[in-house]
């Protein structure tokens, strides 16, 4: 992400925010200016504005945040929704989604998009129940679900947090692992030198991750992933740390070219959430297609591995522990 810091200096005094970034920033035109506000990747004194024709005082701090995504915002549709009651929504989230507001912007976030889709129309004053139960990095795709009532909020919350929710990841990874089958356990905290998570022998927060591999053909794996935790980033890093980091997370070590043809997120997606509803606690369990990017590549790396792109790969986790 690209930061730009400035301070309105004198003189400047009467330009409209976009005018004014324009003016004072290498590169950007008004036009790009206007999208990056319309975003929500600038901030007055702090404060995210959307208003194009605000005229900040001389001597306000204006941040501009950029990332390297689209600046056309993501739109929600219908044909994203796997399931919706009166208590719960769960969508298929596209890879390269954030799933909350970032510095860089707030709309075209996947929450910001729930908020327009689940707004009344005949009462547009008052705001959606949404709770954030659960989060996906942006680059990885699959099942995420939301409360969207007083009454699913808590217990949704405590269903993840008491380890009551199954689920389950498909992960395209460099190398082999270790074994066929396995548990990692670790203790996870972020790094001191940015936003990197890693295991550490004291302190940290547990993350418990099962794997089983799929299929493997010349240095490349197919991996399914029951996860007991839900910490930050625990696949990418429980799979570099086993020396085989997912195909596209450069983040992690992995890489983000394979013969010749770019990867542009990590190849991680949520395959399967199970749970009891949390109102009526009858059984329910909901999955996401592979999309098309993670399936053209486990075809091309691993030949006849799509057929293993199914819920029946997970069901010897139920068996083996």
């Amino acid at each position: 992400m690209d930061i730009f810091k400035f301070t309105v200096p004198p003189g400047a005094s009467d330009l409209r925010l976009d005018q004014l970034i324009a003016s004072e920033l290498e590169g950007f035109s008004r036009t790009l200016a206007r999208e990056v506000i319309d975003l929500g990747g600038v901030h007055v004194n702090g404060r995210r504005t959307s208003k194009c024709e605000m005229i900040p005082p001389q001597g306000a701090r204006i941040e501009l945040y950029r990332d390297d995504q689209s600046l056309e915002p993501f739109k929600l549709r219908d044909d994203h929704i796997l399931y919706r009651d009166p208590y719960l929504l769960a969508l298929n989230k596209p890879a390269g989604v954030d799933t909350q507001p970032t510095h860089a912007r707030y709309r075209g976030t996947i929450y910001e998009a729930l908020i327009g889709y689940l707004q009344n129309p005949l009462r547009p004053d008052l705001s959606p129940e949404l709770g954030m139960v659960q989060r996906l990095d942006r680059g990885t795709s699959g099942v995420l679900v939301f409360s969207t009532h007083t009454l699913s909020h808590r217990p949704m919350s405590e269903a993840f947090v008491g380890r009551k929710i199954r689920k389950c990841y498909l992960a395209l990874v460099q190398g082999s692992l270790p074994a066929e089958t396995g548990e990692i356990c670790s203790h996870l905290v972020r790094s001191r030198n940015g936003n990197r998570m890693m295991s550490v022998n004291r302190g940290g927060r547990e993350a418990i991750t099962r794997y089983r591999m799929l299929a493997s053909h010349e240095g490349v794996s197919l991996v399914a992933v029951e996860i007991l935790t839900g910490r930050t980033h625990q696949v990418r890093v429980h799979m570099a740390e086993q020396g085989c980091p997912l195909l596209g997370d450069s983040y992690y070590g992995g890489v983000d070219n394979w013969e010749g043809g770019p990867m542009l997120r990590p190849m991680l997606h949520a395959f399967h959430l199970a749970f009891e509803h949390p109102v009526s606690a009858e059984p329910l369990a909901l999955s996401a297609p592979v999309p098309d990017d993670m399936a053209f590549l486990v075809e091309r790396l691993i030949p006849g591995a799509s057929s293993l792109l199914h819920l029946e790969s997970f069901d010897s986790f139920q068996k083996d522990y």
